[in-house]
């Protein structure tokens, strides 16, 4: 059993960290923080974990962190984990981060994207994209993992047997997500009207067009599986929804395909990996069916007329969109189960 830490534990993301930790067979949570709650207990400000913690939220201090805890999870707001990460490493204590800071290769990205130069370039350097579908051996053994954006994941889940294969072509590749109102954080609501109840109910629309900050994340990833670069036309959108993602993809074919060819590339490309469910033809992704889980549902369907492919994903935002696939990192790094603590089917309705 190991000691974890939740930096940024008051946001959604650390939410769903701390209810999958405060049942987790292998972890013994030991230090929470918020620079907004400091001093409250955890169980008043989150009811649903009454019984299961008595900590109270701590203000963010890393040479703290690192002497409660073995491993620290980050869920703090983009171009904070760089402060953290240097000294906790520096105390040889294990990180999967939850924001953007370390997903990005090239450091340049970061103040094209991100307005802000990167200040942690050796930690940059020798972070691991934590995508378990296609970085599991990196992973293992990692000191710092960088945990995917939700856009990014539903996007790469979706299209990489194709692009791997060189089914797909690399270019003209369009991706279309639709998430839930949590994708923004808590602070988010506040910040922006579009995520007030009034404004997001019975609406959809489409924000960040052609600047949202995954859009480099989803091109970094899908490049390396093509091993070609790749540019992808990604719009966001918003839904009525509290959590869930879904994902269409369109991407020109490089051979003529049915849905059965693809099916049965899908199939293989998926084959043993325990939480991509790869769906039966006729069958098509729903977020409900994905909801408080680590699962992605993907299927996909040939267009012979466009000689397109059309592959769709669903997932839960909160979940294999974030801390859920956090802590399924947390297992492979640890040489765990990867399915520990996480095998609760989803929740339904």
């Amino acid at each position: 059993m190991i000691r974890v830490a939740v930096a940024g534990a008051s946001g959604y993301m650390g939410a769903e960290l701390l209810r999958l930790l405060a049942v987790h067979p292998q972890v013994r949570l030991t230090a929470v923080t918020s620079e907004r709650l400091a001093g409250e207990r955890l169980d008043r400000v989150f009811p649903h974990l009454r019984g299961l913690s008595d900590l109270t939220f701590q203000e963010v201090d890393a040479e703290r962190l690192a002497a409660e805890a073995d491993l620290v999870f980050l869920a703090l707001p983009h171009m904070h984990s760089q402060r953290a990460v240097p000294v906790l490493r520096g105390q040889a204590r294990k990180v999967v981060d939850l924001s953007a800071d370390y997903r990005l290769k090239d450091p340049a990205l970061y103040a094209t994207w991100y307005k802000t130069p990167h200040t942690d370039p050796r930690g940059l350097e020798e972070a691991v994209y934590g995508l378990p579908e296609l970085h599991r051996k990196a992973i293992v053994g990692a000191s710092l993992v960088a945990s995917p954006g939700c856009y990014p994941m539903g996007a790469v889940l979706a299209v990489a047997p194709l692009l791997e294969s060189g089914w797909g072509r690399t270019e003209g590749i369009v991706v279309d997500g639709k998430s839930g109102v949590t994708g923004a954080g808590a602070q988010g609501r506040a910040v922006d009207p579009m995520y007030l109840y009034t404004e997001a109910n019975e609406n959809v629309q489409a924000y960040g067009i052609g600047t949202h900050r995954h859009t480099p994340e989803m091109e970094q990833e899908l490049s390396a599986v093509a091993g070609a670069p790749v540019v992808v036309s990604f719009t966001p959108h918003l839904v009525p929804l509290n959590r869930g993602l879904f994902t269409t993809a369109s991407v020109p074919l490089a051979r003529e395909a049915t849905t059965a060819d693809l099916l049965a590339l899908y199939r293989e490309f998926y084959a043993g990996e325990a939480f991509v469910r790869v769906l039966d033809e006729g069958q098509r992704p729903i977020t409900r069916a994905v909801v408080g889980s680590n699962f992605c549902d993907v299927a996909v369907v040939a267009d012979a007329r466009t000689r397109r492919a059309v592959c769709l994903s669903a997932l839960d935002n909160l979940g294999k969109g974030g801390a859920a696939n956090g802590v399924q990192c947390l297992n492979i790094m640890m040489g765990w189960d990867e399915r520990s603590g996480l095998t609760a089917p989803p929740v339904y309705p």
